[in-house]
């Protein structure tokens, strides 16, 4: 008689792109901020944020240690890391008792998730298996962000990354081309450049801004919202990537999103990087660019 899957999933269910071979366990259900205006993720009625029954989550722990093994586990939904410490600390030391095969564990994290948690609680987290945060800055500029409605500043965002990195925590930051329109885009890359440059995260992707439910909701803040043109997009990303002064940072634009996809190491690639980037600027038909249709989200 086969078994049932041991975890209980409401969809529609969200990952990093690099957590593809990661069980994903829920402990939340959809985002405790979710008004950001670009976001359409945990929009769905039956994604309304609330946390999981704790002992649910922890049987589920147990009957998957029974049945599966993996490696590395993505705590979802939106921002895992809004659940107390404690609480917390019982679904790591859960993993690593009944997942003893466990490497990695990692979750989503809104700055505003760490507001309360200290740099010592963190280190506890780390300590108990949190490897990784998924950290979705957007921006480093306070008017784009307001407009976007993210909650979060410069200095928000920046504070959350230094307890990540105090802590042993490896941040992965997302930064959100295109986000500030024709009007801020130079603004958005030069303060999430220097956003970047003040946290020297481990991992940096791009994403482009996409509405794939329209731009209504996103309008209604920002009503001077004009979208970039492809080569807009690109002249935004040689500006941040121009910016960027980091020392040891895997960077990364690969995801479905970008029409150009860009991979190094900054700064040893930052050279390389810029090269592409304008040669898709220059020579577009030379660029082994993505076609819109393998863009879908």
């Amino acid at each position: 008689m086969s078994l049932a899957f041991p975890i209980h999933y409401i969809e529609p269910v969200f990952r990093p792109p690099s957590e593809a071979h990661s069980l994903i366990l829920p402990v939340t259900n959809g985002c405790s901020w979710n008004r950001c205006t670009f976001c359409e993720m945990y929009t769905a009625p039956q994604k309304k944020f609330r946390a999981r029954d704790e002992d649910q989550v922890l049987e589920e722990i147990r009957c998957a240690g029974q049945q599966l093994i993996v490696q590395r586990v993505f705590l979802a939904d939106g921002d895992a890391l809004v659940l107390p410490t404690r609480r917390l600390l019982n679904i790591l030391e859960a993993i690593r008792e009944h997942m003893p095969q466990v490497r990695r564990v990692s979750s989503y994290c809104l700055p505003r998730n760490l507001r309360k948690k200290s740099v010592q609680e963190l280190r506890e987290l780390a300590d108990a298996g949190l490897k990784m945060a998924y950290v979705g800055c957007e921006s480093g500029d306070d008017e784009v962000l307001m407009r976007a409605s993210k909650g979060e500043t410069f200095d928000s965002s920046l504070s959350a990354l230094d307890k990540l990195g105090q802590a042993g925590i490896s941040r992965s930051v997302m930064i959100l081309n295109g986000l500030g329109g024709q009007l801020l885009s130079e603004q958005h890359a030069d303060s999430s450049a220097r956003l970047m440059n003040a946290a020297q995260p481990e991992y940096l992707s791009t994403l482009v801004v996409s509405f794939p439910y329209g731009e209504a909701r996103f309008r209604e803040r920002f009503p001077a919202y004009r979208p970039l043109s492809q080569q807009q997009l690109f002249r935004e990303l040689e500006r941040l990537l121009q910016g960027l002064e980091l020392e040891q940072t895997v960077f990364r634009s690969d995801h479905a999103s970008n029409y150009l996809v860009l991979k190094g190491a900054l700064g040893r690639d930052k050279e390389r990087l810029l090269t592409e980037v304008r040669n898709a600027i220059e020579r577009p038909q030379q660029a082994n660019l993505r076609q819109e249709w393998q863009r879908g989200l």
